[in-house]
């Protein structure tokens, strides 16, 4: 009984976690040329989705991701490379379709703003500790005559 009911659970869990883009390629869409088809996927895999914004066009079930993979299977059937058919989209849609953005100059400060930041939060800590350490307030006379009193005492 517990064999059963553990089975079920795990069928339930990967119907959850697993189905959700799993059909998003309908059948009519792929390629019949199983190396074209697989460029098409992998190219798909890189390119965003403008309506779900965080999903790449192979995940999503919008109407506009259906229309980009039909358009990256066109480029690649008409004989583009890989580069061509990525340089079409972003030329149509800009930098943002692309998941993994480029480095070039446009992109630079969001390649660079993490170092910068997590620089800019070290010196921030270091310079922080270092002037906690120098502000310590040191005892007058008659504090360090008491705290030696105290010390000998015991």
């Amino acid at each position: 009984m517990r064999m059963k009911a553990a089975l079920t659970w795990l069928v339930l869990f990967s119907a959850l976690f697993f189905s959700g883009s799993a059909f998003a390629v309908k059948p009519d869409e792929m390629l019949a040329n199983p190396v074209l088809e697989a460029r098409a996927r992998h190219i798909s895999e890189g390119l965003r989705c403008m309506v779900c914004q965080n999903q790449s066009i192979d995940e999503s079930d919008a109407d506009l991701a259906r229309d980009l993979r039909l358009l990256v299977r066109e480029r690649l059937t008409a004989g583009d490379s890989d580069a061509q058919v990525i340089d079409y989209v972003v030329s149509r849609y800009g930098e943002f379709v692309l998941l993994k953005p480029r480095l070039s100059m446009h992109t630079i400060l969001l390649w660079a703003a993490p170092l910068v930041l997590l620089f800019a939060g070290g010196l921030a800590v270091f310079f922080s500790a270092r002037s906690r350490r120098r502000e310590a307030p040191s005892l007058s006379p008659e504090e360090q005559a008491r705290l030696e009193a105290i010390l000998h005492k015991n």
